[in-house]
């Protein structure tokens, strides 16, 4: 069965009459066709179009790229400016600013008249930029060699040292010291040179100024007008401007000041004077007034360096001492040395060997046991001692200097022929048993200052050796009454005699009378200490058997005689030991005394080591010397004789 549909049938398309096909093949319009199109003219054909990405993105990381540099020189900045600002400012001020030292001046040492000893006086330190001597400042490659070739005949310099020091490793360095303490009068060459220099730089282009880097900063310079003169006591000041030995050191803090400081900007190695400077002054030292006497002191040290030379000895020393106030006023060594010229001197004899030898002082040491002897009332001047020529004590056998039949002496006698037997009986009496006796002249030993300093506070004084009683050996009971087995300075030993003329009392010996500071003001050193050695009964007596050491024909010290004035005094010759080998060697030769004896005002001790051309006994050798020197210093001091007769006190006895 054929289903029927209810849509209309398509229509069908009746194809129209054909229509004609023009020329070229393009059909005729039909009728009621519409008109054709005319053609126009031909359309250009249409560009391309290129289509550009977007530009955000490019700017977002332009952006972030700008805002990551600003935070860093933001961070920078603040780090400069804020964190850090004081550590740049400091570097900045660091390469702006120089600082230099302002010396102080070093106080004078003037004698005890005021006479200078040693004194400052204004010199100048060489100074240089080398940063000024490069190419670029001198257009040259020479610069330090041609201003070394300048400098060195003027400075005495090595020239190598002064290229090596124009020319340092480190590039930055604007300051380097070519010479220290020069006089004005080489400065004053410098700049005239370097005047010259400029001037002729200036029309001739060839020129150039080497030393236009060289300067000089005021320094000041230490000078010593009587050369040699108590060199010993006075020391040295070194290259750093410090006092190197003596009182020069000892009173370094005193004399030196305090220095002061100048800032100022620079440029160029040049002072800007518009930018303003900040300056500390210095503040000078005191001046130091001594004890000692210029002219004593000159003629202590003439008198022993000729006789040191004479008797071709090692050395020797001479102290004068005022008795009363335990001033020294003399204190000489032989040999010496100037202080000023360092670069000549021998090193041995830089130091003070009148404090700083230990030596056995031999006889002169027997006084100390008479001193004991008298005080314990254990013999009186006139006790008669017969004197063997040969006495055995524990196991030696002891003599005197010479031998001699048996002399019969008084106590006074023992010290005036100086014999060491008569003054081992001596002492022996001091106790009931040796040890005993031991102890007690031990106690008079320390109480004259021995085994002890002086009190001066001298650099390198030594307090020599003595040991206890209870260790001296079975020789030293015998051997340290009469000054071997026990150790001393020349300074001791005077001392020693000194307390004798001063009535038994012992003034600590000093060589600082005061200072003077800056505004003038003068202070007078500290009161020596004073004790009680002996009572001024034995010390009188004591004087008196001294003077037969000099008056009394039988005495040893003969040749210490001075017309017109009483002389107490005591010879010594003791064996010496090497300081070289430890062993005994040669002698050492002394002699010690005070004068007036009745009113004494002057102590000298003399003392020589190792003289090996003629003589070598201390009365001798040393026994001139004090007269020459105790002569001069009574005329000096204008101490008149006394006038009164001697007291010649009996030296032997008949049996």
């Amino acid at each position: 069965m054929t289903e029927v549909s209810d849509r209309e049938p398509p229509r069908r398309r009746v194809p129209g009459p054909a229509r004609p096909v023009r020329p070229g093949g393009r059909r005729q319009p039909g009728p009621g066709a519409r008109p054709a199109r005319r053609p126009g003219p031909p359309r250009p054909s249409a560009p391309r179009t290129i289509r550009l990405g977007s530009p955000r993105p490019r700017l977002r990381m332009i952006g972030l790229a700008l805002t990551l540099v600003l935070a860093a020189f933001v961070v920078r900045l603040l780090q400069v400016q804020a964190v850090d600002a004081g550590t740049y400012s400091a570097k900045a001020e660091q390469n702006r600013y120089v600082v230099h030292t302002l010396p102080a001046e070093r106080g004078g040492i003037s004698d005890r008249n005021g006479v200078a000893l040693a004194t400052t006086v204004d010199s100048y330190d060489i100074t240089a930029d080398p940063t000024m001597f490069t190419r670029e400042q001198l257009k040259v490659d020479d610069g330090p060699e041609q201003a070394a070739a300048l400098l060195a005949p003027i400075l005495g310099e090595e020239q190598e040292d002064l290229v090596e020091r124009l020319r340092p490793e480190n590039k930055e360095l604007r300051y380097v010291r070519l010479a220290q303490r020069q006089t004005p009068q080489v400065w004053n060459q410098i700049k005239d040179l370097k005047s010259a220099l400029t001037t002729k730089a200036e029309t001739d282009t060839s020129v150039v100024n080497a030393l236009a880097g060289v300067f000089a900063d005021p320094s000041s310079k230490r000078v010593y007008p009587g050369g040699d003169l108590a060199a010993a006591v006075l020391g040295w000041v070194g290259a750093d401007g410090k006092g190197g030995g003596g009182l020069e050191r000892q009173l370094d803090k005193k004399l030196a000041g305090e220095d002061g400081k100048i800032r100022y900007a620079q440029s160029g190695g040049r002072q800007v004077p518009t930018a303003g400077s900040t300056e500390t002054p210095a503040v000078p030292g005191s001046d130091v007034e001594l004890t000692i006497d210029r002219d004593i002191q000159w003629a202590a040290q003439d008198a022993i360096s000729e006789q040191v030379e004479k008797s071709k000895a090692d050395g020797g020393y001479v102290i004068v001492q005022d008795t009363a106030t335990g001033e020294i006023l003399a204190m000489a060594n032989s040999p010496g040395f100037d202080p000023g010229d360092l670069a000549h001197a021998d090193p041995a004899a830089l130091g003070n060997a009148a404090l700083q030898d230990a030596f056995e002082p031999g006889s002169t040491a027997k006084v100390m046991s008479m001193a004991a002897v008298l005080e314990e009332n254990a013999a009186t001047p006139g006790t008669h001692i017969t004197v063997p020529n040969r006495l055995k004590r524990g196991d030696r056998l002891f003599k005197d200097d010479v031998d001699h039949p048996t002399w019969y002496l008084t106590l006074n006698g023992v010290l005036a022929k100086s014999s060491n037997i008569g003054t081992i009986m001596a002492t022996g009496e001091l106790g009931r048993t040796q040890p005993e006796a031991n102890k007690v002249l031990h106690s008079y030993l320390r109480k004259f200052g021995l085994g002890g300093y002086s009190g001066l506070g001298f650099p390198g004084e030594t307090k020599g050796i003595l040991a206890p009683p209870g260790e001296w050996s079975t020789s030293q009971q015998y051997t340290i009454p009469f000054g071997q087995g026990v150790s001393i300075n020349a300074l001791q030993a005077a001392s020693v005699y000194s307390t004798i003329a001063n009535g038994g009392v012992r003034v600590e010996p000093t060589l600082v009378r005061g200072t003077k500071d800056a505004d003038g003001r003068f202070t007078p050193a500290p009161e020596p200490e004073k004790s009680r050695v002996i009572s001024e009964k034995t010390a009188k007596t004591l004087s008196q058997m001294l003077e037969s050491v000099v008056d009394d024909e039988e005495g040893t010290g003969t040749k210490a005689r001075i017309p017109g004035y009483r002389v107490a005094g005591k010879t010594g010759t003791a064996n010496r030991v090497d300081p070289a080998t430890g062993q005994y060697k040669g002698y050492t030769s002394s002699f010690a005394g005070f004068a007036p004896s009745d009113k004494p005002r002057v102590t000298v001790y003399c003392a020589i080591q190792n003289a090996t051309a003629g003589s070598y006994f201390g009365g001798q050798i040393c026994g001139p010397i004090y007269k020459q020197v105790m002569e001069f210093a009574l005329k000096t001091l204008q101490v008149p004789p006394t006038g009164a007769a001697p007291a010649r006190l009996p030296v032997t006895f008949k049996p």
